[in-house]
């Protein structure tokens, strides 16, 4: 007992009274302006196609995915993150047609650019996965491994097209050593200064990445395991963050989001950078499919899931949702 005879004296319950109490005490928010949508868009098609793994995702045609950019920057959305998928026909193994001018990627962001302008941030996945016949980021060795070095060379001119598309934002997500540097440079010299660099600082080699592969059409042989992170290993990251900052990154990014949070945490409390994370094609299927079956609330998981991000540290959120979410968030029904 205490002074005043009652038992407990401390109770946090009291400020859990009301779902307006429990507005007014909250430690995270999540707003409109945190959200990115990723989008998928399609050479040669002329309907949206769905993607089957991601229930209410699909691979867009270039009208469409102006018109879902419109969208989102109506809903309140930051940015948008493209992501070409090209005819197989133009496939090869050095992934020529993300670096062609006329590429699909490159189309895409004038097509995006002409729409918004830049009242939405343009952001483009800086890699070659979508557009090699082998599936890997970089181009291949005589040994088949990816090289480095030489993928570095293919991701300078891929950074130097797309600004010259009009994209804000460049996100390589290829994990090479030194991406960051030579991207930087290679922006710089053509005169791209305003072009930021989005790094996909500790991008995990992980199970969750199965829908995307059907989302930008993959064809990829084995694994990435050489070059994405070990899902074991935490000051890797540290250590994959320090570089990309000394090379110039403006923002750093930790993908997947849902189970690499203590990552995400260590990353946020240890930069004075723009922190992102990418809430990843397999961590939104399982809430789909489990919300299909009736075993879970959707809406309220989907709601848990980015405040959970958020709270971990993530100043910005990409996520499949974000324009379904952003406009619950403006009508109260966040």
């Amino acid at each position: 007992m205490n002074s005043y005879g009652s038992f407990p004296g401390a109770r946090p319950r009291r400020l859990r009274t009301t779902p307006a109490l429990r507005r007014m005490v909250a430690e995270t928010r999540l707003h409109p302006a945190d959200l990115i949508l990723p989008a998928f868009v399609r050479e040669g098609i002329t309907e949206p196609v769905p993607i089957q793994a991601m229930p209410g995702v699909v691979q867009h045609t270039r009208d469409t995915l102006r018109k879902a950019a419109v969208e989102a920057l109506e809903a309140g959305v930051s940015g948008i993150m493209l992501f070409g998928v090209p005819a197989d026909a133009k496939k090869d193994a050095a992934g020529t047609a993300g670096t062609d001018p006329d590429g699909i990627l490159q189309v895409a962001v004038r097509d995006v650019r002409a729409e918004v302008g830049d009242d939405l941030v343009i952001m483009s996945d800086l890699c070659l996965d979508e557009f090699t016949d082998h599936g890997h980021c970089g181009v291949l060795d005589a040994q088949g491994r990816v090289d480095n070095d030489a993928t570095l060379e293919r991701y300078a001119e891929m950074a130097q097209v797309q600004a010259d598309a009009g994209v804000h934002v460049v996100g390589p997500s290829g994990m090479m050593d030194g991406q960051v540097g030579v991207i930087r440079d290679a922006l710089d010299t053509i005169g791209k200064e305003d072009v930021a660099i989005l790094a996909y600082t500790a991008k995990y080699s992980s199970a969750f990445y199965g829908p995307f592969r059907e989302a930008v059409g993959s064809s990829l042989k084995g694994d990435r395991k050489t070059y994405q992170q070990d899902p074991a290993n935490l000051r890797e990251s540290m250590r994959e963050l320090a570089l990309d900052l000394e090379e110039g990154a403006d923002m750093v990014m930790v993908k997947p989001a849902g189970p690499y949070l203590d990552v995400l945490a260590k990353v946020a409390d240890a930069v004075d950078v723009p922190v992102a994370a990418y809430q990843i094609s397999g961590e939104y299927a399982m809430v789909e499919a489990a919300a299909e079956k009736g075993w879970i609330d959707r809406d309220k998981a989907i709601l848990e899931t980015l405040t959970g991000i958020r709270r971990a540290g993530a100043q910005m959120i990409l996520t499949y949702w974000a324009t379904e979410v952003a406009r619950n968030l403006s009508a109260g029904r966040g």
